[in-house]
Protein backbone atom coordinates (compact mmCIF):
# COMPACT_ATOMS: atom_id res chain seq x y z
CA UNK A 1 0.00 0.00 0.00
CA UNK A 2 1.50 3.28 -1.08
CA UNK A 3 0.69 6.10 1.30
CA UNK A 4 -0.14 9.46 -0.11
CA UNK A 5 -1.87 12.51 1.25
CA UNK A 6 -5.62 12.13 1.56
CA UNK A 7 -7.88 13.95 -0.87
CA UNK A 8 -9.67 17.06 0.38
CA UNK A 9 -13.01 15.24 0.09
CA UNK A 10 -11.94 12.64 2.65
CA UNK A 11 -10.40 15.23 4.96
CA UNK A 12 -13.78 16.98 5.04
CA UNK A 13 -15.54 13.66 5.75
CA UNK A 14 -13.08 12.98 8.57
CA UNK A 15 -13.74 16.41 10.10
CA UNK A 16 -17.47 15.65 10.27
CA UNK A 17 -17.04 12.41 12.22
CA UNK A 18 -17.73 12.18 15.93
CA UNK A 19 -14.82 11.33 18.18
CA UNK A 20 -16.18 7.80 18.71
CA UNK A 21 -16.52 7.17 14.98
CA UNK A 22 -13.04 8.53 14.30
CA UNK A 23 -11.61 6.23 16.99
CA UNK A 24 -13.37 3.24 15.41
CA UNK A 25 -11.83 4.06 12.06
CA UNK A 26 -8.39 4.51 13.63
CA UNK A 27 -8.74 1.10 15.30
CA UNK A 28 -9.07 -0.54 11.86
CA UNK A 29 -5.75 0.84 10.57
CA UNK A 30 -2.93 -1.54 9.75
CA UNK A 31 0.62 -1.50 8.46
CA UNK A 32 2.35 1.61 7.19
CA UNK A 33 -0.50 3.92 8.06
CA UNK A 34 -0.51 2.86 11.71
CA UNK A 35 3.27 3.19 11.96
CA UNK A 36 3.19 6.68 10.47
CA UNK A 37 0.56 7.71 12.99
CA UNK A 38 2.53 6.18 15.87
CA UNK A 39 5.73 7.90 14.71
CA UNK A 40 3.76 11.17 14.58
CA UNK A 41 4.55 11.70 10.92
CA UNK A 42 0.86 12.34 10.26
CA UNK A 43 -1.89 13.82 12.40
CA UNK A 44 -4.92 11.74 13.41
CA UNK A 45 -7.22 13.70 11.08
CA UNK A 46 -5.03 12.76 8.10
CA UNK A 47 -4.91 9.16 9.25
CA UNK A 48 -8.69 8.95 9.51
CA UNK A 49 -9.09 10.52 6.06
CA UNK A 50 -6.56 8.12 4.55
CA UNK A 51 -8.28 5.13 6.18
CA UNK A 52 -11.69 6.30 4.88
CA UNK A 53 -10.27 6.64 1.38
CA UNK A 54 -8.65 3.20 1.55
CA UNK A 55 -11.85 1.57 2.79
CA UNK A 56 -13.92 3.23 0.06
CA UNK A 57 -11.49 1.96 -2.57
CA UNK A 58 -11.56 -1.56 -1.12
CA UNK A 59 -15.36 -1.51 -0.99
CA UNK A 60 -15.55 -0.45 -4.64
CA UNK A 61 -13.17 -3.26 -5.65
CA UNK A 62 -15.21 -5.76 -3.65
CA UNK A 63 -18.43 -4.61 -5.32
CA UNK A 64 -16.84 -5.00 -8.76
CA UNK A 65 -15.67 -8.54 -7.96
CA UNK A 66 -19.08 -9.45 -6.58
CA UNK A 67 -20.78 -8.14 -9.72
CA UNK A 68 -18.41 -10.25 -11.85
CA UNK A 69 -19.18 -13.36 -9.79
CA UNK A 70 -22.91 -12.77 -10.03
CA UNK A 71 -22.65 -12.28 -13.78
CA UNK A 72 -20.75 -15.58 -14.12
CA UNK A 73 -23.23 -17.37 -11.91
CA UNK A 74 -26.19 -16.30 -14.07
CA UNK A 75 -24.60 -17.86 -17.18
Amino acid sequence: MKLTTPSEQYVEKAKLLTRDNAERILSRMRGKLMRRLEDQKIIPLQAVAMQLELEDKQLQEWRERLAELRAKHKD
